[in-house]
């Protein structure tokens, strides 16, 4: 296992490097001058010229990026253009919020999205599989912004069930900082109005970023769950006169787990880098609008930092999913 881990850490070197490359001559093809969006309409070009300097950006590409690697290897990811702060702090301030917002999404994809797919293989061909299957459909093809928008206008602007956008409402003062992640430090603060409200917000954005996590879990648990059912195993096991509960529990669901938790890791680290949208329409304050921010504003260090936390976080959740497989299926072997 040791060995197993060593060599998936240095796979991320790789990974690195690989984002890193492609972030930053990415960057340097898109057409614009992020020194001049940086200081502003009314810069003097002798200001944008001097600032160009003090940011190396007057350097050659490969001078530019050799630099970057060599910051890069420090833990250093540069300053933002835009917020003139170090990215890591930005991001750190900017990431609790964003990862509140994904575990909530993926707690929604869960409840709903694996017992909708376990009864629709459970009942499969039936007017209930069709009803589960139309509905993964319909929330996999329903764009995010519309989904957001219509569930917006109906239960905050109409019904007024829920608030609208933002963490927290405007007349309730804030906890003290410390996760960063409101609901938990509300918590912390032992100010449960301000919890419950903090939940409340996370309703409708969490709901929004998991529609599309929850049709795809569902198809997935149907699809995997009906081909298990199918198994010699299954019908050996309900001929010894096993309860159909403890055939779908102890049988059937842990022997499809392999497949489905590879997808609830994909899930994850799609909600975590892919939230931009969501938190765009809902004024949240992650990484997502982070980066909308930095590249409206052209601020390509900040982005390109974002890129690769994206990167790391990806292969890292892939890592934790491989490793997770040993404990589902005890074939696996990492030795």
């Amino acid at each position: 296992m040791l060995a197993y881990l060593l060599r998936r850490l240095g796979y991320l070197i790789f990974v690195v490097w690989g984002v890193s490359f492609a972030a930053f001559f990415i960057a340097q093809v898109v057409p614009g001058d992020p020194i001049a969006a940086a200081l502003g309409s009314n810069a003097r070009d002798a200001q944008i010229e001097a600032y160009r300097i003090k940011t190396g950006l007057d350097k050659p590409v490969w001078v530019q990026y050799s630099r970057y690697l060599n910051r890069l290897v420090k833990g250093d990811l540069g300053n933002s253009l835009r917020t003139r702060r170090a990215i890591a702090a930005d991001l750190r301030d900017f990431f609790p919020a964003t990862l509140e917002l994904t575990l909530a999404a993926m707690v929604f994809a869960i409840l709903f999205g694996l017992p909708t797919g376990l009864l629709a293989a459970l009942y499969k061909d039936t007017v209930i599989d069709v009803g589960v299957r139309s509905l993964a459909l319909i929330g996999g093809a329903t764009p995010i912004y519309w989904l957001a928008i219509l569930l917006i206008s109906i239960f905050h602007t109409k019904l007024g069930w829920l608030p609208g956008p933002g963490r927290l409402d405007a007349f309730l003062i804030p906890p003290p900082e410390v996760t960063n992640m409101m609901s938990i430090d509300t918590l912390i603060a032992k100010d449960f109005e301000a919890f419950i409200d903090s939940i409340r917000h996370l309703i409708l954005p969490a709901i929004v970023l998991g529609a599309f996590s929850t049709a795809l879990l569902a198809r997935m648990v149907r699809n995997t769950m009906i081909e298990v059912l199918a198994q010699d195993y299954i019908r050996t096991a309900r001929a010894k006169g096993i309860s159909e509960r403890w055939v779908i529990v102890k049988h059937a669901l842990r022997n499809g787990a392999l497949p489905i938790l590879t997808v609830l890791g994909n899930l994850l680290g799609s909600l975590l880098t892919g939230a931009v949208l969501t938190e765009t329409i809902f004024s949240w304050p992650g990484i997502g609008s982070y980066a909308t921010s930095s590249a409206i504003s052209l601020d390509f260090p900040a982005v390109m930092g974002v890129t690769l936390v994206a990167g790391l976080t990806y292969a890292g959740i892939n890592l934790f999913v491989d490793i997770l497989y040993a404990f589902f299926d005890p074939r696996i072997s990492y030795a």
